[in-house]
């Protein structure tokens, strides 16, 4: 709409249709008819605008009928501009208000976009916490775990060994005294089967105390009692430590291979490393029963050290093999597992610099491969 900051023309004051209503309604007024345009013809009168000459008013029955007709145009006039602008006014107005909104919208929309930002980084934040939280309950459930095993460890140690220790003292000495006693009974073959039935008693009883004693100090070596937070592993020695703990839970029903290499000893946790060990070859001997196989392994280089576990077992099924490190999922009855075998085993290698793998098939069996780097000079 044009505001009339130029001066205005006929055409911009009054369109054809108005314009030819208007000469119809004066020609009415006036005795003969009359006619306004933007051309100059005969007798014609200027019709003003702000004092402009806008147009030409010609017709009429006499010049005072012709003056008085473009007068009475010249007013009318003057209100056709003013609600032009008053029309402008609240065109500009309403425009100015549009634009202003359009500025509070997109205002609005950067400061929704930036509370939005904002709240992603917080719940980034929050998801972030959650985890370490969800970590340091995983690792205080493990510590607890761990200090649970070394008191039981140490109480057996200590109620048990000294105990066992005389027991298998006596029973040797008591072997010695059979051999003594031998020569001075009767020559009968009553007393030679009773002297070779006690001596069987007496060997089988001497195999069992030394059984015991080894149970012991396997447990020892699996709780680490006498070791510090922090020392040289012989990795061997940990596995083969686990292999019995997993073999004495199973009543020595297991079919564990193992192929040990000869390998450096590396800096860690003894007790974490041995919990790891224990986490996975116990898996294993759930996942095959009394029927199937388990082959551990050991490789060595000078970038690292493999330690392979590898059954025969059910598998994994596809369907949650995603889910196995994550935190308290199992696949175990309720009651009989907690959930965190894998994870607190995963966390422990990458604790260590490690990485662990896992590929299984459902049916056909499982691998899991620790990675552990060798430190120069170990």
């Amino acid at each position: 709409m044009r505001n009339f900051e130029d001066d205005p023309t006929l055409s911009d004051l009054l369109t054809p249709d108005q314009l030819q209503r208007l000469s119809n309604g004066l020609s009415a007024l006036c005795r003969k008819p009359v006619e306004i345009s933007e051309n100059r013809a005969g007798d014609a009168v200027p019709v003003e605008f702000n004092l402009e000459t806008v147009g030409w008013l010609s017709g009429g029955a006499s010049d005072g009928e012709r003056e008085a007709a473009a007068e009475l145009v010249s007013f009318l006039m003057l209100f056709v501009a003013k609600y032009r602008l008053a029309a402008n006014i609240h065109h500009d107005t309403t425009e100015a208000s549009y634009a202003e909104l359009q500025r509070q919208n997109e205002a609005l929309r950067a400061s929704e976009a930036k509370y939005r930002e904002l709240s992603d980084q917080l719940q980034q934040k929050v998801d972030e916490q959650v985890d370490v939280i969800r970590q340091t309950q995983q690792e205080l459930y493990e510590s607890a775990r761990l200090r649970s095993v070394g008191h039981l460890a140490a109480g057996v140690a200590h109620e048990i060994n000294n105990p066992v220790g005389f027991i298998s003292s006596n029973l040797r000495v008591a072997r010695d005294y059979v051999q003594n006693l031998e020569p001075l009974l009767p020559e009968t073959l009553e007393n030679r089967e009773l002297l070779e039935d006690f001596q069987d008693l007496l060997s089988e009883s001497i195999e069992g105390t030394d059984r015991i004693a080894s149970i012991v100090a396997d447990l020892k070596t699996f709780s680490s009692i006498d070791q510090a937070d922090n020392a040289l592993c012989d990795l061997n020695s940990l596995l083969r430590s686990a292999c019995h703990l997993v073999q004495t839970e199973h009543d020595h029903r297991l079919n564990i291979t193992e192929n040990l290499a000869e390998l450096p000893r590396i800096p860690g946790h003894p007790s974490r490393l041995s919990q790891t060990l224990f986490n996975l070859l116990d898996n294993a001997a759930r996942a095959v029963g009394d029927d199937g196989r388990i082959l551990v392994r050991t490789l060595a280089d000078n970038t690292g050290i493999q330690v392979i576990i590898q059954d025969n077992g059910c598998g994994i099924p596809e369907t949650v093999r995603s889910q196995v490190f994550d935190a308290f999922f199992t696949t175990r009855p309720v009651g009989s597992g907690t959930g965190l075998g894998l994870t607190v085993a995963r966390d422990t290698v990458r604790a260590h610099g490690g990485q662990l793998t896992l590929d299984s098939q459902e049916g056909a069996g499982t691998r899991v491969v620790v990675s552990l780097p060798v430190q120069q000079g170990s």
